[in-house]
């Protein structure tokens, strides 16, 4: 990556140099508490440049919540950041096996869950239509949004590399 993260990141408009590490966003994250979540390691480390931080697993257990940003000191918008972040690890072809899976299960059927014939049955005894107003009821719907997907190159992005 021959850009900066950290000019990339305040190109996108998240100023994290002016993070004074305080620690109120890995205190307030709901997430940080059950798993190895620590945002403020994931903002310390796209503030020194390290591009690790794209590989780095822990960088897809936020939740996208927002409370670290909405108690952040600062103002800075932290989640938005991580989201950033998370978009350029894409970019450069970091993406988990599951996020993978359901990329390709959205493009193959346009849902990330498609619906199985178990579920239509219940829906069914429920009083409902056995598949709801989506794509997945609508054929050229779904062509419509497999063309999309490919004409932004989306297949593309999340092919494995």
């Amino acid at each position: 990556m021959s850009e900066k993260l950290v000019d990339m990141l305040k190109t996108a408009g998240f100023d994290v140099l002016s993070c004074m590490q305080c620690g109120t966003c890995t205190g307030s994250c709901p997430s940080g508490r059950h798993t190895g979540f620590n945002t403020r390691r994931v903002l310390r480390d796209a503030r020194k440049n390290k591009a690790e931080v794209l590989s780095d697993d822990d960088l897809w257990l936020c939740t996208t919540c927002y409370t670290c940003q909405e108690r952040c000191p600062r103002g800075i918008p932290i989640t938005d950041a991580i989201l950033e972040l998370r978009r350029l690890a894409v970019r450069e072809g970091f993406i988990l096996p599951e996020h993978r899976k359901v990329s390709e299960m959205v493009m193959e059927c346009g849902h990330a869950v498609p619906l199985d014939e178990e579920t239509k049955k219940k829906r069914e005894e429920l009083g409902l239509e056995p598949i709801p107003e989506t794509v997945q009821k609508y054929p050229e719907a779904l062509e419509e949004l497999k063309t999309l997907l490919k004409c932004c190159k989306f297949d593309q992005l999340v092919a494995e590399k």
